[in-house]
């Protein structure tokens, strides 16, 4: 079946996600909300299927995500031809979104990016996630790449292996005096990052064979911060060796159990789509984990 999509109102449903709402989306494409209705609806009708679940914010339907895929992904190939014609200039700008983990866009991913030549005009919209729920922005279309922990690729993407982010149990000084390492995790506070952070209850889980962190909980959702509190002695948690090793060398940190870390795979996944852009961040990206990442398998 030929479904000849209407690419106004692909760019249309496009437009309400990254809006959230009809009205926005009316507002950015300089239209009536009845307008963007009646798009979204004749495109429904042109796939046989529900697209968009209208609450708000809307939420896209497996089939939608496919849609707006597609629709990125022809935004992209656009921006690209324009570019190619020394057009790139008169158009939308040239946005790469990305959906990246906190500890790597808190130490090693940000860097990453000043590899990526200035001539290709990059602009970069980078989406916080956890890394085993950032392949869930790729696969709803949200971004076209994704540093991740999972290996198995999403529809339409590839995989690139790109090394182990490793993770140490620290804790300020005063924690551990006179403490075992069971005392610590019965004990101290554990910090956790958010509701999607199992890190710091799997090391507990692994040390004791079997029981989570004990302990009251703090959760502080920034890297910074979160390393910050275990200096201050609010509790302990595992902090990527990257941000720990200065810490543990001046004395602010200690690791309660040394050498036996934990070491987080990452992944990058991206569109399967012929982009200088989106290739030229890949290689950038790449170059950077093979410096700053744990190499091992």
């Amino acid at each position: 079946m030929n479904l000849d999509l209407p690419l106004e109102h692909v760019r249309t449903l496009l437009a309400v996600v990254d809006g959230g709402t009809l009205d926005a989306a009316a507002a950015a494409l300089h239209v009536t909300p009845s307008a963007v209705s009646q798009r979204v609806k004749a495109l429904e009708q042109r796939t046989g299927r529900v697209l968009l679940i209208r609450s708000k914010p809307v939420q896209l339907t497996e089939s939608g995500q496919v849609v707006v895929r597609f629709a990125r992904q022809l935004a992209r190939m656009e921006q690209d031809v324009g570019a190619d014609l020394g057009m790139s200039g008169s158009g939308a700008p040239n946005t790469l979104p990305i959906a990246v983990n906190a500890d790597s866009l808190s130490t090693w991913f940000v860097p990453a990016l000043a590899g990526v030549p200035d001539e290709l005009g990059v602009c970069f919209e980078l989406h916080r996630a956890d890394e085993g729920h950032t392949t869930t922005l790729l696969r709803e279309g949200r971004v076209m790449a994704a540093v991740t922990s999972t290996p198995d690729p999403v529809q339409g993407c590839s995989v690139r292996r790109l090394g182990h982010m490793r993770y140490l149990a620290c804790a300020a000084p005063r924690h551990q005096e006179r403490r075992t390492l069971k005392q610590v995790l019965d004990e101290v506070p554990v910090l956790i990052f958010d509701q999607h952070d199992d890190l710091q209850d799997a090391f507990a889980r692994k040390v004791t064979r079997g029981r989570g962190a004990g302990g009251a909980r703090h959760f502080v959702p920034s890297s910074e911060g979160f390393v910050e509190a275990i200096v201050v002695g609010l509790g302990w948690g595992m902090v990527p060796r990257v941000q720990a090793e200065p810490l543990l060398r001046s004395g602010a940190l200690v690791d309660i159990a040394p050498d036996r870390g934990v070491d987080v795979p990452l992944f990058w996944q991206q569109w399967k789509l012929d982009s200088p852009a989106l290739a030229a961040v890949a290689h950038a990206v790449q170059d950077a984990a093979a410096r700053d990442l744990d190499p091992r398998s």
